[in-house]
C-alpha cells in the first residue's frame, strides 16, 4: 500500500489575534511556545530539503493569524517561490486563515498546490470554541480556494467536547466540499489552554477514522496533531481504518514522533511513500 507523507513549516508562529480554545498560538493564552513574526526564507528551504528526504510529498506553509493581508501574501509567495526552485516535485500547501479569490489566485500562480483551512467542527458547536470569527467565514474561504483552482485540504480536530452529532454535522459538511485531502487531529489538552476535556481513547479515535472515511470515500484521510498521544501503539491500526496520510515530524507548536522511526516502522510494515499526485 502507498501513504503520502507531509511535513508542516511554521513560518509565522504566535500573536494570534482569534480566540480559538484549543490553540496555544492565540494571544488571549499565555504559552510558552516560540513566536515569530517571520522565519527566514533560508531556514524555510532548509526545512523543505529535510522533508524531502524525509519521504514527505506535501510541504505546508503555515502563518499564524486571522488571514492573509498584502505583506503577507507577499511573503508566502516569496517563500513557496523559494521552496519550489529548491524542491521542484514537493506539493506544496498553504494554511495562511481567512482568504479572498485574488488571494488564492496569486498562491496558485506562487506555486501553491492546495489550500488548507480546516472548518475544525461542526457549525453548531464552533460558537463554543471560537467567538473572534465564524465557521461561516471559514466556508467561504474554502469555497473560494476551489474557485481559484485549488485543491482543498480541509478537515478538523475531534475530542474538543463536541457530541456524536457534531461529529455527523462536521462530516456532512466536509462532504459537500469533497476536499482533495481532510486532516483528522485529536485534541490534546495544554495547561494553558481554557480547553479542559477527557482525552480521547484509542479505540474512539480509529472509530473516528472509520466513520471519516465512510463519509468521504474519496478524500485522501490525513491523520496529523494529536496522533502520538491519543494513539500511543496503536498510532499504525490508522491505515487500516482508513487513514491514507500522515504528518511526519513536529506539528505546529508540538514536538512529533521523529520521522526516521516512523518512517522505519511504515517500511517494516510493508508501505511505500507517494512520490508524486495521482
Amino acid at each position: 500500500m502507498q501513504i503520502m507523507l507531509c511535513a508542516i513549516c511554521n513560518i509565522a508562529s504566535g500573536n494570534c489575534s482569534e480566540d480559538c480554545k484549543y490553540c496555544t498560538q492565540s494571544a488571549f493564552v499565555k504559552t510558552n511556545i516560540q513566536k515569530y513574526r517571520r522565519k527566514e526564507i533560508d531556514q524555510i528551504v532548509l526545512e523543505a530539503k529535510m522533508a524531502k528526504k524525509n519521504e514527505a510529498l506535501g510541504f505546508c506553509l503555515v502563518t499564524a493569524g486571522l488571514g492573509l493581508d498584502d505583506e503577507k501574501l507577499e511573503y508566502v509567495c516569496e517563500a513557496a517561490f523559494a521552496v519550489k526552485k529548491a524542491e521542484p516535485n514537493l506539493l506544496l500547501i498553504a494554511c495562511n486563515g481567512k482568504a479572498s479569490l485574488e488571494q488564492l489566485k496569486e498562491l496558485k500562480k506562487a506555486g501553491i498546490f492546495s489550500y488548507n483551512h480546516n472548518l475544525e467542527t461542526s457549525r453548531e458547536f464552533f460558537p463554543q470554541i471560537c467567538t473572534t470569527h465564524t465557521w461561516e467565514s471559514r466556508l467561504e474561504t474554502n469555497l473560494n480556494a476551489k474557485e481559484a483552482g485549488l485543491m482543498l485540504c480541509c478537515g478538523g480536530i475531534y475530542g474538543m467536547g463536541e457530541s456524536e452529532e457534531d461529529r455527523m454535522s462536521f462530516r456532512k459538511s466536509l462532504k459537500e466540499l469533497e476536499p482533495f485531502s481532510s486532516p483528522i487531529n485529536f485534541f490534546i489538552a495544554n495547561e494553558n489552554l481554557n480547553l479542559k476535556v477527557p482525552k480521547l481513547s484509542a479505540d474512539e479515535a480509529l472509530q473516528i477514522i472509520k466513520d471519516s472515511k465512510k463519509a468521504l470515500p474519496n478524500s485522501v484521510l490525513m491523520v496529523a496533531g494529536g496522533r502520538e498521544v491519543v494513539l500511543g501503539n496503536r498510532q499504525y491500526e490508522i491505515f487500516e481504518a482508513g487513514a491514507g496520510a500522515i504528518v511526519v515530524g513536529d506539528y505546529l507548536t508540538t514536538r512529533g514522533e521523529e520521522p526516521s522511526k516512523d518512517i522505519l516502522k511504515l517500511k517494516e510494515m510493508g508501505f511505500s511513500f507517494a512520490s508524486e499526485c495521482h
